[in-house]
């Protein structure tokens, strides 16, 4: 081997080796980790606090797994009451463990 070519060899290695490194230390420290679910539900209600106040609202607090479709994730349920028309209306709501993103709502 010639030395230009043990050094591309070096460099090659050493860009694998940071690569993998790499996706060690982001699955290790970052990939898994979870929102706060109230961090999630004060989210949610400063939308609803938008449209009108609201009157209570809950999350759970252990991440279940929810599928949409061919689309799998960990998922918080939680709900909100309002006044509307001057009656209390419940809606329940899915977000994503994740990112916090609102994936389905619904009016009970």
């Amino acid at each position: 081997m010639t030395a230009r070519n043990g050094q591309l060899y070096q460099l090659s290695l050493t860009g694998v080796i940071g690569g993998l490194m790499g996706i060690f230390i982001t699955r290790f420290f970052g990939g898994g980790s979870r929102l706060n679910p109230d961090n999630i539900l004060e989210r949610v209600k400063h939308q609803f606090r938008q449209e009108s106040p609201i009157e209570g609202a809950w999350i759970e607090k252990h991440a279940v797994p929810f599928q949409k479709f061919a689309v799998k994730s960990r998922v918080y349920y939680g709900g909100i009451t309002r006044y509307e028309d001057d009656k209390l209306v419940q809606y329940q709501f899915v977000a994503d463990a994740n990112t916090g993103s609102v994936l389905d709502i619904h009016r009970l």
